[in-house]
């Protein structure tokens, strides 16, 4: 069993503007910067094996986190939106009422040209058993369409309404990686000041809240 933790990246200027950015390499924005800068996570987060993507929005949350180094996982990568990337969430719904896709296909919308969120699911599940699984506690700075692929993976979500809690994307979620490789949600809004989720040893950590 190991344990890993996933971090949406902090806000772009598209994450302000509600554009959807997907493999578009957008930096960080100022306010972003100067949120992470004012923020000191304890030591023990910065032992971890930490993760990233390869865009750079991620690399630079887990820089200003204070992360000393990082392992660049393409499975980490933000899903593709293809032909909808750099619109707004309103001119998505548009596109797809003109295609006539389909609205509320959950795990199965697919943008003409992009990734679907089963096959960010797979992907994701693929690396799952390559890498953290046989590293006893990691945390990954990653994107929100990895981090919903793993509570499909993690917490039985199929998409096809909002997950039923409020997640705060400045915190870290919790999964337990299983022996079968599998991952189980423990926890989502883990608190950087609550280091009683961190293993310290060869035992899960105790959660009583």
């Amino acid at each position: 069993m190991a344990q890993l933790f996933l971090l949406r990246h902090f806000p772009t200027p598209w994450n302000e503007q509600r554009r959807i950015q997907g493999k578009t390499d957008i930096a960080l924005s100022a306010t972003a910067r100067d949120t992470l800068a004012s923020m000191h996570i304890p030591a023990p987060w910065l032992e971890l094996h930490w993760y990233t993507s390869p865009l750079r929005r991620t690399q630079q949350t887990a820089a200003l986190l204070g992360a000393h180094t990082t392992e660049i996982v393409e499975a980490l990568g933000e899903m593709d939106w293809g032909e909808f990337e750099g619109l707004t969430l309103k001119e998505i719904e548009g596109e797809i009422l003109r295609r006539q896709l389909t609205p509320d296909a959950g795990l199965d919308l697919q943008a003409p040209g992009g990734e679907s969120p089963r096959m960010v699911c797979h992907r994701l599940a693929r690396w799952v058993t390559q890498g953290p699984a046989n590293i006893a506690s990691s945390i990954a700075v990653t994107h929100k369409g990895v981090i919903r692929a793993a509570l499909c993976l993690g917490a039985q979500w199929d998409m096809l309404a909002p997950y039923a809690e409020d997640i705060n994307w400045s915190l870290p979620l919790l999964f337990d990686i299983t022996a079968a490789g599998q991952l189980q949600l423990v926890k989502i809004n883990c608190d950087w000041q609550d280091t009683r989720v961190l293993w310290t040893d060869t035992s899960p950590a105790k959660i009583t809240d």
